[in-house]
């Protein structure tokens, strides 16, 4: 009878086991559905566009040119092995003809004029005397003597002369010095070496060195320049005088160089506000095309030597293929590849 029961007590305790593993599943919560990833609408994408038309296009040279004068004079000794005095002149000076504007040491010179002349007062009285004393006979002969004894003076003191003139650097015209030698005092001289330039100020030019020679390409000797002098200045006419093309051969290397990359404009006499050092603003018409097909540089693209631009073809881009022909700093000239009225993508 205890062992029936036992049996029946087991199986209540299995069957309340079970009655709770299965109440436990019951009360976890149920699996969700997986979420469906939502509809993204395309962005519809913006371009920047600009239509194709016909209008005018230039090619400019722009820039700031320096005034110098057109005439000007170097001033150098001829002979070395002195040694230099001084300058009397400094850069900016106004200076007028017959002004020294530097000087050799001198030694003894003066010193040496000043006893010649009093040798040829000597000779000179001496000659007056034996025309007041001598004889007729003796005249002729005396007075030749003491007239080449005259005449033997006047050449040594001419020498002489000469020899100071040689110490000192005069200027031959008026004018404005525009370059000193930074020389000292007591410095060996070279023989042609430039001390001193002055210039005319009343002959004046725009000189403009360019950063490279590709820049002036298509300036011409002859072309039209607007020059402006001043924040307030009033536009005067100007004319290309020199260009890297026309200006003179040279065996300097340094100055060749610089004339590859330099014009000069010739500007009107008396022109206000000009003077040498002033700055000029210059502005140069290289090129100039009517009724062309244009679009802005920032449409045009180009990849190793192809030119090509992005056209708007429904909703998408489609390149193009084009032959650019004049270019400006903000323009392009189109010649083949486009029409009037298209649409191009500009670059962003």
């Amino acid at each position: 009878m205890s062992m029936k029961v036992n049996k029946i007590a087991s199986r209540l305790v299995l069957l309340t086991g079970a009655l709770f593993i299965l109440a436990g599943c019951s009360l976890l919560p149920k699996e969700e559905d997986a979420l469906k990833p939502p509809l993204v609408k395309p962005v519809k994408e913006n371009f920047e566009l600009y239509e194709v038309k016909k209008g005018s296009i230039m090619r400019k040279v722009s820039a700031m040119a320096t005034l110098r004068s057109s005439k000007t004079t170097n001033y150098f000794f001829k002979e070395s092995g002195h040694r230099l005095a001084g300058l009397r002149v400094k850069s900016g000076d106004i200076v007028k003809q017959g002004d020294v504007l530097a000087e050799l040491e001198q030694g003894d010179l003066e010193t040496k004029i000043a006893l010649q002349k009093l040798n040829l007062e000597k000779a000179q009285i001496a000659y007056t005397q034996v025309r007041m004393t001598s004889s007729s006979s003796e005249q002729e002969l005396s007075i030749r003597l003491k007239a080449i004894d005259v005449e033997a003076a006047q050449l040594q003191l001419a020498n002489l002369q000469a020899e100071l003139a040689k110490t000192k650097l005069t200027a031959e015209a008026g004018g404005i010095v525009t370059y000193v030698t930074d020389a000292q005092q007591g410095n060996m001289v070279d023989a042609y070496s430039t001390l001193v330039v002055v210039s005319d100020p009343s002959k004046l030019q725009l000189f403009y060195e360019a950063p490279d020679s590709g820049t002036l390409t298509g300036i011409e000797v002859g072309m039209n320049v607007e020059v402006k002098f001043g924040s307030n200045g009033s536009v005067v006419p100007g004319k290309v005088l020199q260009t890297p093309s026309s200006a003179p051969r040279t065996d300097n290397k340094q100055i060749a160089e610089r004339n590859a990359k330099t014009i000069i404009v010739g500007i009107p006499e008396g022109t206000a506000g000009a003077e040498i050092g002033a700055s000029g603003d210059m502005t140069i018409i290289v090129e100039k095309r009517d009724n062309i097909l244009i679009i802005p540089r920032t449409g045009l693209r180009s990849y190793l030597g192809r030119d090509y631009v992005q056209v708007l073809n429904g909703e998408s881009r489609k390149e193009v293929d084009v032959e650019k022909g004049l270019v400006s700093a903000t323009e392009v000239e189109i010649r083949t590849g486009l029409t009037e009225g298209q649409n191009v993508i500009l670059n962003n």
